[in-house]
């Protein structure tokens, strides 16, 4: 194996690696919607949509499409098991009625939608490049939507001037595991299909972290102004003696 190919083995085992992180990322938002027993403004969709990317990458990398790939298959059913129980807390949790319809539609529309593509890569397309080919290119979609679900929240984040409930950790590890993806994608041998959906998933967690950091500044900024406020009134109005 040559030095650019030891450094692309290299980098696909930190990208699984770093896959792997991405999917465990929502924890801390689960953990809080547990002890809170409730899901307060926290959306469904990065989950809905990190399910079907992760059947999708699951059915890529089966021998029948993509053969020899089988780091694909495992770090995915790893992320659709974790998605599948990160879902299930949501809907028990969630305190909106239109939340579990959605859930439950999403995840019967996901399923119905994954079963037509089967039937049409498995009877249409003949030769793994094809069907490589087909399913690469609805992965990179998918996976997109994936990347830039934790946007469902910026209308809420600008209205109330606040990302404390943008998933956090889920858009670190987006933008994180884009960009290595992205580089794995450029190394030896160019993968376009890699390429183009973690390149633009790696833009749109910039977009998503550049957003929470400036509200966070904002909010921190507004708090101190308070305070500073509050603490000039206590000086102007000293207590009576």
């Amino acid at each position: 194996m040559h030095g650019v190919g030891i450094i692309r083995c290299i980098v696909g085992v930190i990208g699984n690696v770093i896959s792997g992180l991405l999917f465990i990322s929502p924890m801390p938002t689960f953990w809080r919607i547990c002890k809170k027993k409730s899901t307060e403004e926290f959306h469904p969709y990065p989950y809905i949509a990190a399910t079907m990317n992760c059947m999708l990458w699951i059915f890529y990398g089966l021998p029948v499409v993509h053969p020899d790939s089988i780091l694909v298959i495992t770090i995915n059913s790893f992320g659709l098991a974790l998605e599948f129980i990160y879902l299930f807390i949501f809907f028990i949790y969630t305190s909106k009625q239109k939340y579990m319809w959605i859930i439950m539609m999403y995840l019967l529309c996901e399923l119905v939608l994954l079963g037509v593509i089967i039937v049409i890569t498995i009877l249409c397309f003949h030769t793994h490049e094809k069907r490589s080919m087909f399913v690469g290119i609805l992965c990179d979609i998918f996976g997109i939507i994936m990347y830039g679900s934790p946007l469902s929240k910026l209308y809420d984040v600008y209205k109330e001037k606040s990302a404390e409930f943008m998933p956090f950790w889920l858009c670190v590890a987006g933008f994180t595991n884009g960009i290595t993806w992205t580089i794995y994608a450029f190394l030896q041998i160019f993968d376009p299909y890699i390429a183009v959906g973690n390149g633009i998933g790696a833009l749109l967690g910039l977009i998503q972290l550049t957003v929470f950091a400036y509200y966070t500044i904002k909010a921190k900024s507004n708090a101190s102004n308070s305070e500073a406020k509050s603490g000039d009134m206590q000086l102007s109005n000293p207590p009576p003696i």
